[in-house]
């Protein structure tokens, strides 16, 4: 759970990331100069990169998502009882930890 946490915060993170790169392209759009354009094009380059790669893992993380809910899935229509089994137990250990505050 954690590992998805940091995941969702990466990816917030590089989104806010991207969203400054753009609005700075933005705001530089009118200076001239060589050194200017050439830090212009490679960060273009850059966010470019970043953009891709952003959507690439957003598909790799609902795909993993979408398989976890599968399986999970898969496996309570297989075992049925054994699910509501751990279901009842995970919910008393959670009904004794909250008692007990």
């Amino acid at each position: 759970m954690e590992d998805a946490v940091t995941k969702d915060k990466l990816i917030t993170d590089l989104k806010t990331v991207i969203a400054d790169a753009d609005e700075l392209l933005r705001a530089t759009a009118g200076q001239a100069g060589d050194k200017v354009v050439e830090l212009r094009h490679k960060v273009q380059e850059h966010l470019n990169t970043a953009k891709h790669n952003l959507a690439e893992a957003q598909e790799i993380m609902v795909e993993k998502a979408k398989a976890v809910g599968r399986a999970t899935d898969d496996y309570v229509h297989d075992h049925p009882w054994k699910s509501v089994g751990i279901a009842a137990g995970v919910g008393l250990v959670i009904g004794l930890l909250i008692g007990r505050r």
